[in-house]
């Protein structure tokens, strides 16, 4: 009975023996990838596209509510979107409408209603 027993502790042994080190390998090889992800993370930053940059010419209409000087298109829906919270003419039942006021109703087509999507189509007639 006694040799029973030893064996089958060298057996309970040998496999718990095993099953280690595959699980430390496995947690290893899971940790390998988080620290490269990690490393590209620090490079250098991602540059901006220029041609996003560049500066347009709002017309004489969109000049009345963003300015005369020369922005980039993101300056120019920044600057709608400061007019458009600062005179409170987002819709309040359905927040992706914008209501028009006199001053946007020339540069959203004579739209009185107009979607926030629908914007920037309205916004590129009056950049150039």
């Amino acid at each position: 009975m006694a040799k029973k027993a030893k064996k089958a502790a060298k057996k309970v042994a040998k496999k718990g023996g095993k099953k280690a080190p595959k699980k430390a390998a496995k947690k290893a090889a899971k940790k390998a990838p988080k620290k490269a992800k990690k490393a590209k993370k620090s490079g250098a930053k991602r540059k901006a596209n220029p041609a996003l940059l560049k500066p347009y010419q709002p017309s004489a209409i969109l000049g009345a509510v963003v300015g005369n000087n020369p922005i980039p298109r993101s300056q120019v829906v920044k600057k709608m979107w400061v007019y458009i919270k600062a005179h409170k003419l987002q819709d309040s039942k359905n927040r992706r409408m914008i209501n028009a006021d006199e001053k946007l109703k020339p540069i959203f087509s004579g739209k009185s209603q107009v979607s926030m999507f629908e914007m920037a189509k309205h916004l590129s007639k009056h950049l150039k």
